[in-house]
C-alpha cells in the first residue's frame, strides 16, 4: 500500500503514516517537515519516472510501507494520477488536504465553483494564457518557466485587462497574497514556491448571480449558428447561419485555444467561437466594423480582442493561433490565407463566393503545409407565401474551404 498524504497549504503532514513508513518520497520542503522512522529511506522528488521506479522496486522487495508527500489535494492535478497509472487505484490510500486553489479563493472571500482551473506545471503556458484571455475567473497552477512573471508578460503583450492575484506560501509564516496587473507581475521577481495565480476580471464579474449545478465556467452553448438578427451588422454583411454552422464545425473552437477571425465584419464568428470558451482575436480593417465587433461581443457577454488593421500586415505581433477563420474574398485573399496557414497550429477555414478564387485559396492552403478540402454550400430557407403556405428562398452559394495541419492529432485540450 502507498499512502499519499497532502500537506495542506504549507503545514506538516499527519505524523502517523510518516512514522511507520520505510520509504518516504516528496519534495525537499515536505521531507524537511517530517520525522520518519530511524533508518527510513527518503527520496527527494525530482523527475517523476525515477521515483516511481524506486517505489516499484521497494514494493517488489516488500521493503515496508511507502508514504508519498504532496501539496494540498494530490488528486487534483497531482501525483495520484501518475501513481494510479503505475500501481492501480487499489494500491493507494489518499489523504488529501485543502487544495491551494480553494485556499487562494478563500483568501479573497470568493467562491470558486464557477472558476476555470488550468495547470501550467510541465505544460504549455499558451493554454493557460488563452484560458485567462477568454474567461474572467481563472486559477493557474504554476511551474518552472510558467510562473506569475511569464503569465503576466504574455497577458500584457496581449493587452488583456485582467488583475492577477499571486498566492505564495499559503498557510506558512511567509504567506503572501499580492494583487498586481499583468505588467507589474512581469517586472517582479517571485519566489519559486508560488503555486497558484488567480486571473480575474472586474469585481462585478466574480460573484455568480445564480446557483450552479455543474462546476466550472458553464456548459457549452445550447445552440449555435445563431440567427443573423442576433448580431448588429451593416447591410446584411454578416456570415449566414448555415455557413457559420459548417465553419464552426470545422474550426472546433474550445477552451485553451486561440482563434483568429480575419475580416471579422460583424464579428459573428468571433462571438460564436468565444461562446465555446476559446480566446479570440478579431481583425477588421474598418474602424466602424471593429466597433461593431466589440459591441456584439459585449451584447453576448464574451471576450473578443479586436485589432483594427488589414491582414496580413497586422498579424506579425499576434501570438500564433490554433485555428483561423478568413471571411470575404478580395484580391489579397490568397496571400492572407497563406500567411494565416503558416501560423495556424491546427486548421484554417475560408468562406468565399467567387468561383475564381477557389483554386488559388486551395493552393495557398497547400503551400502553407495544410491539406485542403471543402464544399460548396447551397441552402434554401422557408419563406411565407399568401394562403399560409411557404416557398423555398435560395441563398447565395458559398464555398467553405479548409486546410488541416496533418501532424496534429485532434482531441480535447489536456
Amino acid at each position: 500500500m502507498i499512502t499519499v498524504v497532502g500537506t495542506g497549504t504549507g503545514g506538516p503532514p499527519p505524523a502517523g503514516p510518516v512514522r511507520h513508513a520505510a520509504l518516504v518520497v516528496g519534495a525537499a520542503r515536505h521531507l524537511a517537515a517530517v520525522e520518519p522512522l530511524p533508518g527510513a529511506r527518503q527520496i527527494v522528488l525530482g523527475p517523476l519516472a525515477p521515483a516511481l521506479d524506486t517505489i516499484e522496486r521497494h514494493l517488489k522487495e516488500d521493503g515496508g510501507p511507502v508514504v508519498v508527500l504532496a501539496s494540498g489535494d494530490p488528486g487534483f492535478f497531482g501525483i495520484v494520477r501518475a501513481l494510479g497509472a503505475r500501481f492501480g487505484a487499489a494500491a493507494l490510500d489518499v489523504r488529501p488536504s485543502s487544495p491551494s486553489v480553494a485556499v487562494a479563493f478563500a483568501r479573497l472571500g470568493l467562491s470558486w465553483d464557477d472558476a476555470v482551473v488550468v495547470s501550467a506545471h510541465g505544460r504549455e503556458l499558451r493554454t493557460a494564457v488563452n484560458v485567462c484571455r477568454a474567461h474572467r475567473k481563472v486559477a493557474v497552477l504554476t511551474g518552472p518557466g510558467a510562473g506569475p512573471a511569464e503569465l503576466g508578460a504574455a497577458l500584457d503583450r496581449a493587452g488583456s485587462e485582467r488583475e492577477l492575484v499571486v498566492a505564495a506560501g499559503l498557510g506558512t509564516d511567509t504567506e503572501e497574497v499580492v494583487r498586481v496587473s499583468p505588467a507589474a507581475a512581469a517586472r517582479r521577481d517571485w519566489p519559486a514556491a508560488v503555486s497558484v495565480v488567480l486571473c480575474l476580471g472586474a469585481a462585478r464579474e466574480l460573484v455568480a448571480d445564480r446557483a450552479l449545478t455543474v462546476a466550472g465556467p458553464g456548459p457549452v452553448p445550447a445552440e449555435w449558428a445563431l440567427d443573423e438578427e442576433e448580431f448588429a451588422h451593416r447591410d446584411s454583411m454578416v456570415t449566414k447561419a448555415e455557413v457559420r454552422a459548417l465553419a464552426l464545425a470545422r474550426l472546433g473552437p474550445r477552451t485553451g485555444e486561440l482563434v483568429w477571425d480575419i475580416g471579422a465584419g460583424s464579428g459573428s464568428v468571433s462571438v460564436e467561437c468565444a461562446r465555446f470558451g476559446a480566446a479570440v482575436v478579431a481583425v477588421e480593417r474598418d474602424p466602424a466594423g471593429a466597433a461593431r465587433v466589440t459591441a456584439n461581443a459585449a451584447a453576448h457577454g464574451v471576450e473578443v480582442q479586436v485589432v483594427v488593421g488589414a491582414a496580413p500586415r497586422v498579424l506579425g505581433e499576434l501570438p500564433d493561433p490554433d485555428v483561423v477563420f478568413v471571411g470575404g474574398g478580395g484580391r489579397e485573399l490568397a496571400g492572407i490565407v497563406a500567411a494565416c496557414g503558416r501560423r495556424a497550429r491546427r486548421r484554417v477555414v475560408v468562406t468565399l463566393a467567387a468561383v475564381d478564387r477557389v483554386a488559388e485559396v486551395r493552393s495557398a492552403l497547400r503551400s502553407a503545409g495544410l491539406e485542403p478540402d471543402g464544399v460548396l454550400l447551397q441552402s434554401s430557407r422557408l419563406a411565407p407565401l399568401p394562403g399560409d403556405v411557404v416557398r423555398l428562398a435560395a441563398g447565395n452559394p458559398v464555398f467553405v474551404l479548409w486546410g488541416t495541419r496533418p501532424a496534429v492529432v485532434e482531441g480535447a485540450v489536456a
